[in-house]
């Protein structure tokens, strides 16, 4: 970096409580600080910084929505005006047999808490943007287009903060005519509520050694649209779900599901989750997607409709067996950037507003008990287990490992024995990260997707315009390469180079000219899903943050 932008200084701000991320989890912890420092009659100072170009802009989900959490933050959501104003009225799951067929599941067969009874089917992005109405409204300051790209830490190495990116570097390194230094924010506590796989979250769990006697953590990625539909062909409130096609069915079979949400105004929300611990490296999450809508049960609800919106984001799905320990000196862990997803209600909004609820309730208990910061807040762990979130968790913590190493039929048995007893008298293990699953290339079946045909399967560059994504081509790449050989030199004659398949978003490309071979990493078509951070297999890969608002700005997902 140019010698000027190095040495300049960053202006810093001072805060009682920083929070990292404009999600469900950030902007609940936010509320509820200020709503107990008003029941004391104090007051506390609380900054959220949020990459994404506005609250909500990155937020991306299903989303069926348990209102368990929202109830107890704001008990009067409903006169308050909270988007969330489409019970589900029907609900069902379907076992997908091949491209062609399908058996509806009877709901004895479904487990407990796969029900979506008192549920809604919403946009979490609107959600989020009302809860930071709120916030705002109750004094929260909201900073969206500030990507928190640096711990900061005391000298006794507790965390002191964050520093935001500096804007207006080039790709080169240099200072360009626009650069602007990041701040300095500075706090007592500092919550990260960056989502599944945060890039700063990730720097904690290793520096504190969080994960040091939990299980092995997993991922999925989520591919998701929105379509505008025949009103005709529209059932507000309508909730389905699938196992089976176009995934596997038996052990060592790709594993996932799909939904598709009737929502509000004509529009449905659809889409497919694909288990990161797949061991075939030819398989496609995102052609696997567009072939799945060919399915009848699929195609025939968008028979006439139109394709508006498109994002894809990796999902937390290790539950409360890959859970880390959420608390460090200065700093607390909440929502998908711990884990607290439930995978077997496929939802993890209602546990991650939770979760930011009980690390507000641990700091402010502290800072009021007159407590200076940089401690480790070790209360938040016996809140949690005091609380519903962990009964939820631990009900279905051999849900996912039982999908993974029994395969999509009998792990799903195997959940529902699970719900039929009242939970497992043993805990199951899943010990091989998802990045050490794949086989050989040579040893594994290629798959021949067909081409998408326009109307129900698109190609990935138009999928990710319709993302909204952009970013600011002249900065540093902000997929970065530990060793820029290994893509291909190894991951290229082992798998193919995977990478070119687990994105979503056309990212990476081999390319071949005058005999030559290149790997091609197009940063600009980044949709933030952080599955390249997860899947390669050689761990070469880390996503960082680019400059502020830089990513997708979906709308309405």
């Amino acid at each position: 970096m140019a010698e000027d932008a190095q040495e300049t200084e960053r202006e810093s701000m001072e805060f009682d409580v920083v929070i990292v991320g404009g999600g469900p989890a950030g902007l609940s912890a936010a509320c509820r600080l200020v709503q107990m420092a008003e029941a004391a009659g104090s007051e506390v100072s609380v900054c959220l910084v949020e990459k994404g170009s506005e609250v909500g802009a990155h937020i991306l989900s299903g989303a069926v929505f348990e209102t368990t959490a929202l109830d107890e933050l704001f008990p009067d959501w409903q006169e308050c005006g909270a988007p969330v104003n489409n019970p589900v009225t029907t609900d069902s799951i379907y076992y997908m047999v091949n491209g062609t067929n399908r058996i509806k599941v009877p709901s004895l067969f479904v487990p407990g808490d796969a029900h979506n009874e008192g549920n809604h089917a919403i946009s979490l992005g609107n959600l989020c943007r009302w809860l930071g109405e709120q916030a705002e409204a109750m004094g929260v300051n909201i900073f969206p287009g500030f990507a928190a790209s640096e711990v900061l830490y005391n000298d006794d190495g507790s965390v002191r903060g964050i520093a935001t990116g500096d804007m207006g570097i080039g790709a080169d390194g240099e200072a360009k005519g626009t650069y602007t230094p990041g701040y300095e924010l500075h706090a007592k506590y500092t919550i990260f509520a960056e989502g599944c796989r945060g890039h700063l979250g990730k720097q904690l769990i290793a520096k504190y050694h969080l994960e040091a006697n939990s299980g092995t953590q997993h991922y999925g990625i989520g591919l998701k649209e929105l379509w505008d539909v025949n009103p005709e062909k529209h059932e507000a409130g309508k909730v389905i779900h699938s196992v089976g096609w176009p995934l596997g069915h038996f052990p060592g079979a790709a594993t996932g599901g799909s939904f598709i949400y009737h929502l509000e105004n004509n529009q449905v929300a659809l889409g497919l989750i694909v288990d990161l611990s797949y061991s075939n490296p030819h398989l496609s999450p995102f052609d696997e997607f567009q072939r799945w809508k060919h399915h009848p049960l699929v195609a025939e609800q968008l028979e006439g409709g139109t394709r508006v919106s498109y994002g894809a984001r990796a999902i937390v799905k290790g539950g409360l067996t890959g859970l880390p320990k959420a608390s460090a000196p200065g700093a607390i862990l909440v929502g998908d950037d711990a884990g607290f997803l439930n995978v077997l209600k496929i939802k993890g909004s209602h546990t991650a507003m939770k979760t930011g609820m009980m690390a507000a309730e641990s700091i402010f208990d502290a800072l009021a008990a007159g407590d200076e910061g940089g401690s480790d807040l070790e209360d938040f762990q016996t809140r949690f287990e005091a609380s519903w979130v962990f009964e939820e968790l631990n009900r279905s913590r051999n849900a996912g490992p039982g999908l993974h190493k029994l395969g999509m039929l009998m792990g799903s048995a195997h959940a529902l024995f699970g719900s039929w007893v009242g939970g497992w008298p043993y805990t199951l293990a899943d010990p091989k990260p998802d990045h050490a699953t794949l086989k050989p290339a040579a040893q594994s079946k290629t798959i021949d997707y067909p081409k998408p045909d326009g109307v129900l399967s698109f190609d990935k560059l138009s999928s990710v315009f319709l993302s909204n994504t952009n970013h600011e081509e002249d900065q540093p790449c902000h997929l970065r390469l530990t060793d820029a050989h290994i893509p291909l030199q190894s991951n290229l004659p082992q798998f193919d180079e995977p990478a070119q398949r687990y994105c979503p978003a056309g990212v990476y490309e081999i390319i071949e000219e005058n005999d030559a071979k290149y790997f091609q990493i197009n940063a600009q078509n980044c949709v933030h899903c952080k599955t390249c951070d997860i899947k390669d297999p050689a761990q070469n890969i880390t996503w960082v943050v680019p400059e502020g608002t830089g990513g997708p700005n979906y709308p309405n997902m």
